[in-house]
């Protein structure tokens, strides 16, 4: 892992996921009434993640394409290195990637699970549903806001983010809150992804590319987000190393 710094801040390689994609704009999935999904990622859990989906209080309710491709890919890619990771994922939603980590993955600190208030209710019911309470905990963080003193203690260095932005206002607010992370621990890895919809989150990336080390990262089942691609969207798994944000 490298650190960098503003005088010796290398650009990033050639990266351009956007190449091949429609600048159009792409429709949503219809939204699920209320129920519970199991997931077991083609078999990487023995033990199903138990998700209660409940769109009552917005969007991250639901199971969104971009926090299941980072699950699976975390399980697949980075089981065996999160041991020692203290984890926070931001827009967690319903929680599905904290909750297939924290089940999936050995870890040594609790992970924490965090987005709004109207969302507090629904990740501490997964959390409960999966029998993984003390190891996921809940947390409000409201992004632009200051952080809590429990996060600013606990100084993740590993930042968890799947399809964490849906209203295009929040990106400056998303950007400030990377800028308090990173404060706390100059080494964070930020694993980021998302579905491309509108034009916003491929300015919000290339604006990324101008002060991260950012890299598409390798995973077998790009074929199937290549075939995804000509449904108008494109799912892209993004890592972002920077010792601070210079936006």
């Amino acid at each position: 892992m490298i650190e960098l710094n503003e005088k010796d801040r290398s650009p990033s390689p050639d990266f351009s996921p956007f190449a091949s994609t429609n600048e159009g704009l792409t429709a949503l999935p219809k939204y699920k009434a209320a129920g519970d999904t199991a997931l077991d990622f083609g078999g990487l859990l023995d033990d199903p993640v138990k998700v209660h989906e409940d769109l009552a209080s917005g969007c991250g309710g639901q199971l969104w394409p971009a926090g299941m491709v980072l699950a699976k890919h975390m399980l697949r890619y980075h089981r065996d290195k999160l041991q020692h990771a203290r984890i926070l994922e931001l827009g967690a939603g319903g929680g599905i990637v904290s909750l297939a980590v924290a089940k999936g993955c050995r870890l040594n600190s609790p992970l924490y699970m965090t987005d709004q208030p109207e969302m507090e209710l629904l990740m501490k019911h997964n959390i409960t549903l999966n029998g993984l309470e003390g190891k996921v905990l809940p947390k409000i963080l409201s992004w632009g806001e200051a952080l809590s003193a429990d996060i600013v203690d606990f100084k993740p260095d590993t930042i968890l983010a799947a399809d964490c932005v849906y209203f295009e206002p929040a990106f400056p607010l998303l950007t400030q809150t990377l800028k308090d992370l990173l404060a706390l621990c100059p080494t964070t890895t930020v694993y980021f992804c998302f579905m491309k919809r509108r034009r916003a989150d491929m300015q919000f990336i290339r604006a990324a590319k101008k002060v991260f080390q950012v890299t598409e990262m390798v995973d077998e089942d790009r074929p199937v987000f290549s075939r995804q691609a000509h449904a108008r969207y494109t799912l892209f798994l993004t890592w972002l190393l920077a010792s601070y944000l210079y936006f």
